[in-house]
C-alpha cells in the first residue's frame, strides 16, 4: 500500500524504483489524489490498483485480499536486474539477449544475489546459502566464485551489476544514472 504524496520521494518515484529493480509485488495506491490523470499514471507505472481517500475500510481490505490472492498464484519464474535475466524453471541465464552458461554453484550464487538485489551480502551468508558451509575466513572460495561469475555476467557488458563492498561483502544492484 503506497501513497503518492510522501515526504521526500513521491509514490510515483518509489514505484518506479521498485519495478525497475525487478520486484513484482502487488502495489495499491491509497491517496487523496483523485484526478483521472493521477489514477491512469499510477496504473501505467505498474500499480495493480488505485483507491482514493476517503474510502470504506471494508473496501480497502477486499482490494488488498484480492491483490494478495492474485499474487500468490503467480510464481516468480524469472529474476531480472537491468538486462540480466535468470530463468528459474529452465535454469538459464542471459544478459542483453546473450545466453550465459553457468555452473550449478554460479547459478545458485547469481540467484541469491538477484533475490537479495540491493542488499549487501556478507561472505558468511553466501557460504551458508550457496555452499551450505560455515564461513572460514582463511578461504577465498567466495571471492573466486564471485570473480568467475563477474567474468561471465559483468565483464563482457558496459553496465556492471555485481559490486564489492569493501570489508562487508557483495551486492548486485543497478547503478544510479550519472
Amino acid at each position: 500500500v503506497l501513497d503518492v504524496m510522501l515526504p521526500s520521494l513521491d509514490g510515483w518515484g518509489v514505484l518506479k524504483t521498485v519495478r525497475r529493480s525487478g520486484h513484482e509485488m502487488p502495489v495499491l495506491f491509497l491517496t487523496a489524489r483523485d484526478g483521472v490523470e493521477d489514477r491512469v499514471r499510477g496504473l501505467e507505472l505498474g500499480a495493480d490498483d488505485y483507491l482514493v481517500k476517503p474510502f470504506a475500510f471494508s473496501e480497502l481490505l477486499a482490494r488488498v485480499r484480492t491483490l494478495l490472492r492474485r499474487g500468490r498464484s503467480q510464481e516468480i519464474d524469472t529474476l531480472r536486474a537491468a538486462d540480466l535475466e535468470l530463468d528459474l524453471l529452465r535454469r538459464r541465464v542471459s544478459r542483453a539477449g546473450v545466453r550465459i552458461d553457468l555452473t550449478a554453484k554460479e547459478f545458485a550464487l547469481l540467484e541469491l544475489l538477484l533475490r537479495r538485489q540491493g542488499q549487501v551480502l556478507p561472505r558468511s551468508l553466501i557460504a551458508s546459502q550457496v555452499w551450505d558451509m560455515n564461513f572460514d575466513s582463511d578461504t577465498n572460495v567466495i571471492d573466486v566464485a564471485v570473480r568467475r561469475l563477474r567474468a561471465k555476467v559483468d565483464e563482457p557488458f558496459e553496465l556492471k551489476l555485481i559490486r564489492t563492498v569493501r570489508g562487508m561483502g557483495y551486492v548486485l544492484e543497478i547503478p544510479e544514472g550519472p
